[in-house]
């Protein structure tokens, strides 16, 4: 990511009029061309795409989840004030492009209700993620959430945005998207049976090796794996069972259902917030007393963020003392106390907070349906779990296959979205 920034950055001071980033004298910062609003957008690809993992990484040691959440809620909100103050701050204001301070103090409530709006849809997504990457899995998650918020939400700024992309790019993308949720939904149906294959070969090997007959099938006396000072493999059925001792959300027993149902709530929510940040920033309706200024993107962000905030900090909080999918019941005294990965979770919510910040500021300049190109991010989290937590190890030809076939889906959709950016009308 800082060879990435470097090659940015010298390409902004070597050629400055045509500079990613641009600054107008006595203004704010103001992301104006296309190759800016692709940079902002690779950078919040690999942001929002690596968040989840972190998060994913604490749960599967054991931390309860609200804990999480919480600390993560922390940062994400200072990462949008710190882009407030910097970015929204420098230069004085103008009365069509306010600064931050400046914009504060406006009539501009429809527009800030607008904001907040978003940003309590994002977090009641992100806070349904983190139970949906325990249970269905980080890959399957990320992949069916991002393409229902394509399939809705780039509708809805597709409308929003004057229809400023071709329809007959975006809209065979979108339906690229929705069939990555169909495959994503039976690749989640086909490992879950696979693994309760996996644990019942294991328990009848177990049973089989403590009985009469030691005599075990190949295949089973490697899942067995009788030597239990060694490291289990991942994908076997030791790992699965040594997985669900450590990590906080229980999963064997729980219905596929459950989580899929939480994983469709997830990108519903998900599909909302792009749109309604979308009105905050361009008043599309109208909403907006007559000579009030529209919200720059650094405004919107902050009341995004701050609403976003606020409902975490609530629910999160009632979750402390009546946890859901039978977690155990914590306290806020206990969550002060707990700095077991603590550090982990505010770097998770520093990385999502700058990455919706940059998804924004990209959407200024490219149009807001283009920049949920970002939705790309399930390829960045694929990455993780299959290289961090082993998903899909030792899994069955049919699992394989669809995952591949979802995959396969979903870089395509990506690709034609992010073609329908370089053709507007």
């Amino acid at each position: 990511m800082n060879l990435f920034a470097e090659v940015i950055l010298s390409s902004v001071l070597a050629e400055p009029s045509k500079g990613l980033i641009h600054l107008e004298p006595e203004n704010m910062y103001l992301v104006e061309s296309k190759g800016g609003a692709i940079a902002c957008m690779l950078l919040a690809l690999l942001s929002l795409g690596t968040w989840p993992a972190v998060l994913t990484l604490l749960e599967r040691r054991g931390r309860l989840p609200q804990h999480t959440y919480l600390d993560y809620s922390i940062t994400n909100l200072l990462a949008a004030i710190i882009i407030a103050f910097t970015f929204g701050q420098i230069g004085s204001t103008k009365p069509d492009s306010p600064n931050f301070i400046t914009q504060l103090a406006q009539d501009n409530w429809p527009s800030v209700m607008f904001a907040m709006a978003g940003g309590i849809v994002l977090s009641l997504g992100n806070l349904s993620t983190q139970y949906a990457w325990a249970l269905v899995g980080l890959s399957v998650t990320e992949v069916i959430t991002s393409s229902i918020t394509v399939v809705i939400g780039s509708t809805l700024n597709y409308f929003l945005d004057d229809k400023i992309n071709k329809a007959e790019i975006l809209f065979p993308g979108v339906a690229c998207f929705l069939i990555a949720v169909c495959l994503g939904s039976a690749v989640h149906r086909s490992n879950a049976d696979d693994n309760k294959a996996k644990l019942r070969d294991f328990e009848t090997a177990k049973q089989e090796a403590s009985g009469p007959s030691t005599e075990i099938g190949t295949n089973s006396s490697k899942d067995l794996e009788t030597n239990v000072t060694t490291k289990p493999k991942e994908g076997t059925a030791r790992f699965l069972i040594e997985l669900e001792n450590t990590r906080a959300i229980k999963v064997f027993g729980k219905r596929k259902i459950i989580g899929l149902a939480i994983t469709f709530f997830a990108g519903l929510c998900f599909s909302l917030f792009s749109p309604a940040f979308n009105l905050a920033t361009n008043d599309q309706w109208n909403r907006l007393k007559q000579g009030v200024p529209k919200l720059v993107v650094y405004t919107a962000f902050f009341y995004f963020s701050v609403s976003c905030f606020i409902i975490a900090l609530i629910l999160n909080v009632v979750f402390l003392y009546y946890p859901v999918l039978g977690l155990p019941k914590s306290s806020f005294k206990a969550y002060l106390n707990d700095w077991n990965g603590r550090y982990w979770a505010f770097l998770a919510g520093f990385l999502c907070g700058f990455g919706n910040g940059l998804q924004f500021m990209g959407g200024q300049a490219a149009g807001y349906a283009a920049a949920d190109s970002v939705q790309a991010l399930p390829l960045v989290s694929t990455f993780w779990g299959v290289v961090l937590f082993g998903e899909y190890r030792r899994s069955s030809r049919k699992t394989y296959l669809l995952l591949f076939c979802m995959l396969f889906m979903f870089i395509s959709a990506v690709a034609v979205l992010m073609a329908s950016s370089g053709h507007r009308k």
